[in-house]
């Protein structure tokens, strides 16, 4: 979710841009059941990149069946590599590497766990819309004609194993209180992108298909989604790209042994705030999200609140 290089006037519309036009996409970066898919992976305006990310998320679980059962806390902490490499101009692929830290507190006991979490890597398509000839409004499909601000983009990818699993934690309330999952997962994703004079949106839908780690432990399978509208204010030096979003989460249940575990599904919705600063070929960006709509795992974990930082390097 940022952006780089100068601004230009591109079909009418002045927006950043780095040596190409398309708009941005956000994925998958979970390694853990309750970090949201729509957390987001990508840049508002698909810039190239390579870059750091911190990722701060709170959660508080009901450790009991009765109101006055004790609570825990969970903060969740993830530092990741990632990056956005282009193929051509119709082919990309984006990649991602975290390190979790995690930290659970109850009755006065703490436990933390630490280490590399799972990454995932995603080809993406775009396809840009062609502009209709004022004239008679025909399409024209040949290379000289400008592309309109609309773009379509597809990917295909998959979440690799790299964290370790461990199945003594799955008797935590929260079952995503773990550095990875342990098994390889398909992500499918389908995107559009528009880019107008004054504003922008980007908008994003993926499934991502859980499969079995070796200890036949199985996280429900995902849908994501995820809105950002944006606009930009530019300076002499520098500028700024302030966006709102609006996302959410659909888990399926849980299954270990062949057998649905209750109350393990569960669904959420955010908004979304924050801004991107960009000066020359560096974006420094942070953004705060909140729930607005949750039920997890039976209603006994809430996530309270989610922070990002990030700065990114142009390609």
């Amino acid at each position: 979710m940022l952006f780089f290089g100068k601004i230009k006037a591109h079909n009418g519309c002045l927006w950043p841009y780095k040596s190409h036009t398309d708009f941005g996409v956000l994925c998958d970066l979970c390694s853990c059941s309750t970090s949201s898919g729509s957390m987001g992976f990508g840049t508002l305006n698909n810039a190239n990149f390579v870059g750091l990310r911190y990722i701060y998320q709170k959660f508080e679980s009901q450790n009991g069946v009765f109101q006055n059962s004790p609570k825990s806390e969970e903060n969740f902490n993830t530092y990741q590599l990632w990056a956005q490499i282009p193929i051509n101009n119709k082919y990309y692929v984006t990649a991602n590497l975290p390190y979790q830290d995690l930290t659970r507190s109850l009755n006065e006991t703490t436990q933390n766990i630490n280490g590399v979490g799972d990454a995932n890597i995603i080809a993406w398509y775009k396809l840009p819309l062609i502009k209709k000839k004022k004239n008679n409004e025909t399409v024209d499909f040949n290379k000289t004609n400008q592309t309109a601000a609309h773009t379509l983009l597809f990917g295909l990818g998959v979440k690799l194993p790299t964290g370790k699993f461990e199945e003594a934690l799955t008797d935590n309330v929260n079952p995503g209180f773990q550095v990875g999952t342990g098994s390889f997962d398909g992500i499918f994703s389908a995107g559009y992108n528009y880019a107008g004079n004054k504003i922008g949106v980007n908008t994003l839908l993926s499934y991502y298909l859980k499969g079995e780690n070796k200890n036949e432990y199985k996280f429900g399978d995902q849908v994501s989604f995820s809105t950002n509208v944006y606009t930009v204010f530019k300076t002499k030096k520098i500028n700024i790209m302030p966006f709102l979003g609006l996302s959410g989460d659909s888990y399926s249940e849980i299954k270990q042994y062949n057998e649905t575990l209750n109350d393990t599904n569960g669904t959420i919705v955010n908004t979304s705030i924050g801004t991107e600063v960009n000066l020359k070929a560096f974006v420094l960006g942070v953004n705060f999200t909140a729930p607005i709509h949750q039920d997890l795992f039976g209603g006994n974990v809430q996530s309270k609140n989610r922070l990002a930082l990030y700065l990114n390097y142009s390609l």
